[in-house]
């Protein structure tokens, strides 16, 4: 059986962005074994496959850098991994790299100096860079197709129709809430740069007006005590509006948001995830753009809220740009304007 290797470590936004790319190769080459290389964390990203194995590593944690990389090569090599073992007399014919940094580049060269082919994504930096420099402000290809261009050049068929989770049974924590009619909206107000994040008091009035509806639930997302503290602050007084930050499994998380109606997120991986199940996504853009490739699978741009006034944006790829007026104008949205979407999304 031919065996092939996949690697993409990190973000968890991106990795969730690989999930469904993956997942229909899968599908469609059922006589190829799969392996994914990445977090531990981001396993429940990768289940329920038959042939697709996850493949747990905290390389980035390790202090001892091409040591490092040359061990998990070997025990890769060799099929000694100790929660992915090879069968006897099997090994990686082929490694497509969905990540191209300095470690998976490492580490698909000593696959191909192996006798290995080796494929790896063609991540557009040339053309994201004159996005943001203002020469070409066009859409560029989305990073879903990106990942799909490396397994065809590889010679895997990649079906064009879309690929979706189905729902998930709903956590223990909550199945005294049945759904019943209310609209349950899943709101992620966080991201890691300022760029990308919308005021956390406008955020509060996007709440109020959503929660003045009775039937609507809103879920709160995001990661780390930080975030869940935050959390708490806009949820304290707000009837009808839970913190999700802590509380269970990214398994259990996911299935929460399998069952949501919409999703409110900034360009984050609270986007992504939801996009793995097809819920629809109304997404807050900033310094970033969606014409950099990274909304969500198969949402729609109509969903996108952003100033379009604007000719300063898109001014950064991650969001991790000082702003250039120091008062990042890109967020100056009105919480109607946002609630309205939002509601407007789930009819």
């Amino acid at each position: 059986m031919r065996r092939v290797l996949i690697t993409r470590l990190t973000a968890m936004g991106d990795v969730a962005m690989t999930a469904p790319i993956v997942a229909a190769v899968c599908k469609a080459n059922p006589d190829v074994a799969f392996d994914v290389l990445s977090t531990p964390f981001f396993r429940p990203f990768f289940e329920s496959l038959p042939n697709l194995r996850f493949i747990g590593t905290d390389i980035r944690k390790q202090k001892n850098g091409l040591r490092a990389l040359w061990a998990l090569f070997r025990n890769l090599k060799n099929g000694t991994m100790p929660d992915a073992p090879l069968p006897q007399g099997e090994t990686y014919d082929t490694v497509i790299d969905l990540h191209d940094v300095l470690r998976t580049k490492v580490l698909r060269t000593l696959f191909r100096l192996s006798g290995a082919k080796v494929f790896a994504i063609d991540k557009g930096r040339a053309d994201k860079k004159r996005l943001i420099s203002g020469a070409r402000r066009v859409q560029l290809k989305p990073m879903t197709e990106r990942y799909a261009d490396v397994f065809r050049k590889a010679g895997f068929a990649v079906p064009s129709e879309p690929n979706f989770r189905p729902k998930e049974p709903i956590h223990s924590i909550l199945s005294h809430q049945p759904k019943g009619n209310e609209r349950w909206i899943g709101v992620s107000p966080f991201a890691q740069h300022r760029g990308k994040m919308y005021p956390t008091d406008r955020m509060a009035k996007v709440l109020d007006i959503l929660l003045q509806h009775p039937d609507v639930r809103v879920f709160l997302f995001g990661g780390g005590d930080k975030e869940k503290r935050r959390a708490t602050d806009l949820a304290n007084g707000r009837d009808r509006c839970h913190v999700m930050i802590g509380v269970m499994s990214l398994a259990d998380e996911m299935s929460l948001m399998s069952n949501l109606d919409v999703m409110l997120s900034m360009d984050s991986s609270a986007m992504h995830v939801s996009s793995l199940y097809g819920v629809r996504v109304v997404s807050l853009w900033g310094q970033t753009h969606p014409y950099a490739g990274f909304l969500g699978y198969r949402q729609s741009p109509d969903d996108c809220v952003q100033r379009a006034d604007l000719t300063c944006r898109p001014c950064s790829i991650f969001g991790n740009k000082p702003c250039r007026y120091a008062d990042f104008r890109c967020f100056d949205i009105a919480p109607e304007v946002v609630a309205s979407k939002v509601l407007e999304a789930h009819n």
